[in-house]
């Protein structure tokens, strides 16, 4: 081939290309900044350095003694007061089977919204904050040292909780776990979500000690699953517009070692009107497009992915010799096998002030280098093309294999024609 049949070919080749609108020339995205380049708040953080939150920093360790407030039920045996001292005394069992004592001697007495119990010929007497034996103390002063009832060393008082008050809290869940079985005194109900998948929503009654976050997952089918996030939020009592962000408590139930956890005992412990929120991940997905299928591919949740990873999931052509037609359509109908892999991707990244970074990563450098081969976050787009020397190798291949076999189906139509010609 002379040098100005050469020269013909190459422009022969350009023009081609670009009335075709040749991607590995036109590419919009190819532009990119090298992946070994980026600074390290554009990278994503390692997910394997993430280890699970103990269950233990998610409820109330130490509890302490039963403080009493309004809600709670009492139950008092008082002589000359509630009962006489020559009859019997009144049993309460309770009601809930699980509660600490199946039974209790006494006289149902509630205690106040403001706090207060009220007693025959005794004034009433503030017990909110106080334990069991400092309300005893405060009913026996009364009635020996102010009102004179009994003599000292006479009375016979006992004061025992009958039912403690209970917190309404609200759980619900967007992971598709399996639907939990409701203990007694709570009630759940299915709600269907987008897609497949279905979550719950439950209204709990926790008792004081056992209010906490932990409690409140046990009894709606434990911790988020693998479709959840990483997090679970509280929304404390109503909703105010005027502060979103007032009682908005995040917990994390994974976290670098590290890194201090920024959560408390007082943020885990739930309130009456509290709402628990497991959010679905069903935004954290990456898209594919350009020689790869065009899918949206969910992101691991407890694992890293990679650029090499995210193709070898949408089955791309990685160091296979060319591309795969059963899994090309479109993209590949001109292609077979012994062309040179598309190598140029570009990862298309949405930064936090909605603004985006193109991304360049050289496949060839990136099986080598975790510095070229990134890990992908949610919302990436992952573009891969040809190069233009890449495009150039498969048209020149294309070409010379078609002239080959068009070369070759003449000869053997000139071989038979000539063989039937030949007596």
């Amino acid at each position: 081939m002379t040098r100005n049949t050469l020269l013909r070919a190459v422009v022969f080749v350009f023009a081609m290309s670009g009335a075709s609108g040749c991607a590995a020339l036109t590419n919009p995205v190819s532009e990119g900044i090298p992946a070994r380049l980026l600074p390290d708040e554009v990278l994503a953080e390692p997910k394997s350095e993430l280890k699970d939150v103990p269950l233990n920093l998610l409820r109330i360790n130490d509890p302490g003694d039963y403080k009493l407030d309004k809600g709670d039920v009492l139950a008092i045996m008082a002589d000359e007061i509630l009962t006489k001292e020559n009859q019997p005394v009144p049993i309460q069992f309770a009601q809930n089977a699980n509660a600490r004592k199946p039974a209790v001697q006494g006289v149902p007495v509630p205690v106040q919204d403001d706090g207060t119990i009220l007693l025959p010929l005794l004034d009433p007497i503030n017990v909110k904050g106080k334990t069991l034996l400092e309300t005893r103390d405060l009913i026996i002063d009364q009635m020996v040292n102010k009102k004179q009832i009994v003599v000292k060393g006479k009375e016979r008082v006992l004061v025992d909780l009958l039912q403690p008050r209970r917190y309404r809290v609200l759980v619900v869940r967007e992971d598709s776990g399996n639907s939990p079985t409701v203990s007694a005194g709570n009630y759940g109900s299915q709600v269907s979500f987008g897609g497949g998948r279905k979550g719950s929503a439950f209204s709990l009654l926790l008792e004081p000690g056992h209010n906490d976050l932990l409690q409140a997952l046990t009894e709606t089918g434990g911790p988020p699953g693998f479709d959840a996030k990483h997090e679970i939020v509280i929304r404390r009592g109503k909703y105010d517009p005027a502060n979103p962000l007032k009682g908005f408590v995040r917990v994390p139930i994974r976290a670098r070692p590290s890194v201090p956890l920024t959560f408390s005992e007082a943020d885990i412990t739930l309130e009456d009107g509290d709402t628990v929120n497991i959010e679905a991940r069903d935004t954290e997905v990456f898209y594919t497009a350009g020689l790869l299928p065009a899918s949206i591919i969910p992101v691991p949740r407890d694992s890293d992915l990679r650029v090499t990873e995210a193709i070898m999931l949408v089955r791309g052509p990685l160091i296979n010799g060319g591309f795969n037609q059963n899994q090309f359509t479109a993209s590949s109908v001109n292609t077979g096998v012994g062309n040179p892999n598309p190598s140029l991707v570009t990862v298309i990244r949405r930064l936090p002030n909605d603004q985006q970074i193109l991304i360049r990563v050289d496949l060839n450098v990136a099986f080598r280098d975790l510095r070229e081969n990134i890990i992908i976050q949610p919302g990436d787009t992952l573009v891969l093309q040809e190069r233009p020397s890449e495009s150039f190798t498969r048209y020149f291949t294309q070409t010379f294999r078609l002239n080959t076999t068009v070369q070759t189906i003449q000869g053997r139509r000139f071989f038979q024609f000539a063989n039937s010609n030949n007596p």
